[in-house]
């Protein structure tokens, strides 16, 4: 059995899939996943959210995949696009928000997600 390092934000299969040299990044495979699909079932609304926190953006790569997703959603006409959701810490709670760059407090963010 490998031994397997220690990451506490993947799964069991996260982790299988970083250990095969036949699917490994520098053949150019690469996976990331969307931390929110937010949705009001009411008014069928919804939007994609990245969360990043300690203040830390997406890398490029996973940018572009999240570019092609937010393009193919477009034509849906309850969806309200891709954002990314930065934290200066972990959470609203503890530090500074930004929403696509811009900088935001408690209340803009649960307007935002209110779809308001």
């Amino acid at each position: 059995m490998t031994k397997r390092r220690f990451d506490a934000h993947s799964t069991e299969f996260g982790l299988w899939l970083r250990e095969q040299p036949e699917i490994d990044s520098s053949r150019g495979y690469v996976a990331t996943n969307v931390d929110y699909i937010w949705k009001n079932y009411d008014t069928l609304d919804w939007m994609i959210i990245e969360e990043k926190r300690h203040g830390s953006q997406p890398k490029n790569w996973q940018t572009s995949i999240f570019l092609q997703l937010d393009a193919l959603c477009k034509a849906n006409p309850h969806y309200h696009g891709f954002h990314v959701l930065v934290f200066e810490n972990t959470s609203p709670d503890d530090g500074l928000i930004w929403l696509d760059g811009k900088e935001i407090v408690r209340d803009e963010l649960i307007a935002f997600l209110q779809f308001a």
